[in-house]
């Protein structure tokens, strides 16, 4: 190999290995609509050269096409790539982009300024170290602005960079930014945002962007370039105690078993002593394993497999902890939560939360309140509707391992998902816990359920009878209730007889209140079939998921969902109360099948046509399958 060569791949090494030492920052930019993100981080992009010759020719042709800049390039189109932004303008989806410098790697997530893409915006912050503010300097800080900036604190970026763009708009006049300025530096002490640095910019012109300007001779502070490469890093040295999330249990063979997953925190290395979480069971590390083999140690970030010197039962969604700093285990949670869905959230209905590598059923027990984001006021608020913030209770089906979201954003973050649609629906992080796993003492009952259904000679059920109203549902359940007493069966009847005058008696007919009152419901029928009963549930129970929630109360097969399906203008006819008249008068809000929905049944253990058979017929046949 020639000297000139060797000489050429020595600089390509080094040049390389300087590469990957250099430290990355995540970046996001937000504010308001039309504030200037896109093309502030196309201008960093350009000026930093970060754009290939073909790119910067198609930008420029796209610029005459689509630009809004005259004969000048429009760099926010290097970043509004969907068609509908370029058309309209606007930012709609997160776009991700990589440039570095000599200094430093960075990533930046430019995100959209529109309100109704407020749940966009959440995913980038939630990866971002530090957060690029934009604020139009001839309109100061907006509604959205200072949204934007809630849910940077919330979701935990304490390192904040307020850029004053379109200063050429207004002459360059420091007074503007001076009061921008104080007006943000108070806003961020409110939200506790720690560190806040603020440099007025053109981002269409480049003024302070990249380079001083002149223009503003008056400003002393470093460009907005020099900014992102000199912030700090969170945590950079701190690596904590060790966490794996278990994400996959690692069997290729018999002789071999692993657990596999992205160390969240600390150094993992062989002999260390770890437990296991939920269960608390402890044992030692064997081996660490990467891509490329056995590792003397692993640390924050990297993926790795480790082994255990005992076998003890681990699952995935299961936390590999260090022994002596372990995180806390619980089932309840103060958390506040980011509702992302055009249908609200009510209090009572179940959900999957998925935190790290964990799912596990989850029921918002109670919203405490509603953040108002330009007040930071807390609300009174029975529901949550898009892009709301609400500081809520959270129920779980069974304890996950957590960590306070300010001190650790894996185990301390979680998303709600549907569980009919599988949409996720919310972001969210735990504040603290309500009730700690390891304090639960369960008393084994001396007298359980199958014990008192076998004194009663009889198979508990709970017979669930749902249907628009005047469809029948009591008539046949009363019928089914005189049948099966008569044949010596324990049984019971719950309706809004003896339920929304006694227990549910504080409850409307809001979306809100029909979640709680079939709770309740569910609640004391499984109540009743550990009792050894057969509980005849009649109730129109309009909504899938809490029939869902019901069913989920229930061993297998215990619950049997009866669909008495008579359709509304049949149901109208029956109405002697004149209940569906007054509701299409509008004196009745609320009422299901006229103003409120009623989801019918997907695979209901029973259907019942009572257009078909008669209510004594369809009793029958509900006689026979509850005593099979």
């Amino acid at each position: 190999m020639s000297a000139l060569a060797e000489d050429t791949r020595r600089q390509i090494a080094d040049y390389l290995h300087q590469h990957e030492r250099k430290s990355l920052l995540r970046f996001i930019t937000c504010g308001s609509v039309d504030d200037g993100k896109s093309t502030l981080i196309g201008r960093l992009l350009h000026d930093c050269q970060q754009l290939f010759d073909d790119q910067l020719a198609a930008l420029e042709r796209d610029s005459r096409r689509h630009g809004t800049q005259g004969d000048n390039i429009d760099f926010a189109l290097l970043v509004d790539g969907l068609a509908a932004e370029r058309e309209q303008g606007i930012t709609i989806d997160v776009a991700y982009r990589y440039f570095s410098t000599a200094q430093r790697k960075f990533i930046v997530a430019d995100c959209p300024g529109h309100e109704q893409y407020t749940r966009n915006m959440a995913t980038g912050a939630s990866t971002a170290d530090l957060a690029i503010v934009l604020v139009d300097a001839r309109k100061g800080l907006l509604t959205q602005t200072r949204r934007h900036s809630y849910i940077v604190a919330l979701l935990g970026v304490r390192q904040v960079i307020l850029a004053v763009n379109k200063m050429d708009l207004v002459g360059y006049d420091q007074g503007v930014f001076d009061a921008i300025e104080a007006d943000y530096r108070e806003l961020a002490g409110k939200l506790g945002i720690e560190k806040v640095r603020c440099v007025p910019i053109s981002a269409r012109d480049g003024d302070w962007v990249t380079r001083a300007s002149d223009a503003m001779g008056w400003y002393r502070g470093l460009t907005l370039l020099q900014l992102l490469e000199q912030a700090e890093l969170d945590h950079a040295d701190d690596l904590g105690a060790m966490r794996l999330p278990v994400q996959w249990v690692n069997r290729p063979d018999a002789d071999f078993r692993g657990y596999s997953g992205t160390l969240a925190a600390g150094i993992a290395e062989p002999g260390m002593e770890v437990v296991a979480l939920p269960s608390g069971r402890r044992t030692r590390i064997a081996r660490v394993i990467g891509t490329s083999g056995d590792l003397p140690q692993a640390q924050r970030g990297q993926a790795v497999t480790l082994t255990l010197a005992d076998e003890i039962d681990i699952s995935r969604g299961d936390v590999l902890a260090d022994a002596r700093h372990p995180p806390e285990v619980a089932d309840q949670f103060a958390a506040h939560i980011l509702w992302m869905t055009e249908e609200a959230l009510l209090p009572g209905r179940q959900y999957w939360l998925k935190s790290a590598t964990r799912t596990v059923g989850v029921q918002v027990s109670d919203i405490k309140h509603k953040v108002d984001v330009n007040t930071q006021e807390h609300l009174a608020a029975r529901r949550l509707q898009l892009n709301e913030v609400g500081y809520c209770k959270l129920t779980l089906a069974a304890p996950i391992a957590f960590e306070c979201y300010a001190d650790d954003r894996t185990l301390g973050g979680f998303i709600l998902v549907d569980r009919q649609t599988h949409a996720t629906v919310a972001c969210g992080t735990l504040s603290f816990a309500l009730r700690r796993a390891s304090n639960i003492h369960w008393h084994t009952l001396a007298v359980d359920r199958h014990a008192r259904a076998r004194i009663k000679g009889q198979t508990p059920r709970c017979l669930w009878f749902t249907g628009l109203s005047g469809s029948g549902k009591s008539t046949i359940a009363n019928l089914v209730d005189r049948r099966l007493h008569a044949q010596g069966f324990h049984t019971y009847l719950l309706d809004g007889d003896n339920i929304r005058h006694g227990l549910n008696k504080d409850l409307g007919f809001t979306p809100e209140d029909r979640v709680e009152n079939i709770r309740r419901v569910a609640e004391v029928a499984r109540l009743m079939t550990d009792a050894g009963l057969i509980v005849l549930v009649s109730f129109i129970s309009p909504y899938r998921s809490e029939r869902d929630m019901a069913r989920a109360l229930f061993p297998e097969g215990e619950f049997v969902e009866i669909f008495v399906d008579t359709p509304l203008e049949v149901c109208e006819q029956r109405d002697t109360k004149g209940l569906y008249a007054r509701a299409r008068a509008g004196q009745l809000p609320n009422f299901t099948g006229i103003d409120a929905p009623y989801e019918v049944p997907e695979a209901p253990e029973l259907r019942l046509d009572t257009t078909a058979q008669a209510p004594e017929e369809l009793a029958a046949r509900v006689v026979a399958l509850a005593v099979e």
